[in-house]
């Protein structure tokens, strides 16, 4: 099968939700880039997101994170990972509205917390109780993410190729999403 895409799609949820590795697979299966805002982000700066948190600190961060995704949404239709912060501000959501279309991977606390709890590359998780924020973040930032265009629920017993299947079923429903099957030959 072979697909258009019109407009970039802009992954978003919590950290844990998928987007790097959905995206990726998403963007192999219709035929275009994937691009990891976070992954832009360290290679400018060339250093790890860790380390720009520590040494700039986050406002610093999600400034230069609104920079890389301006100019990513610039760039021909492809899939868009966002960090998990990304989505929150206002400025980020009119630039995805106006020249993409979001889409959130919505996850339950659990399945997200089991995808992240051992990780260590994650700044805003180093702390005394890190589940204790994870839940925090997963309460304030589900009403944000809730705004997205288009919005697929993680099922927590389905594998990566189940969930790139949902929402790519749930993408060709609406012509709004950009996304459609041509007919012909790739």
């Amino acid at each position: 099968m072979n697909y258009y895409l019109s407009k970039t799609l802009v992954l978003v949820g919590l950290m844990g939700a998928g987007k790097t590795a959905i995206g990726s697979l998403i963007a192999d299966r219709i035929g275009v880039e994937f691009i990891d805002s976070d992954e832009q982000i360290v290679q400018a700066a060339n250093m790890s997101i860790p380390e720009i948190f520590e040494r700039d600190g986050e406002d610093f961060f999600r400034l230069k994170e609104t920079q890389v995704i301006g100019r990513l949404l610039d760039a021909a239709p492809h899939v868009l990972s966002t960090g998990g912060g990304a989505f929150l501000l206002d400025e980020n959501k009119e630039m995805i509205a106006e020249s993409g279309v979001s889409v959130w991977l919505d996850a339950d606390f659990d399945t997200l917390w089991d995808r992240v709890k051992d990780k260590k590359t994650r700044p805003l998780l180093m702390i005394a109780n890190p589940k204790e924020k994870f839940k925090e973040l997963y309460e304030t930032r589900n009403p944000e993410y809730a705004k997205a265009q288009f919005s697929v629920k993680a099922l927590p017993s389905q594998n990566k190729e189940a969930m790139v299947e949902r929402v790519i079923e749930r993408l060709l429903t609406d012509p709004e999403s950009g996304l459609t099957k041509v007919q012909g030959h790739a």
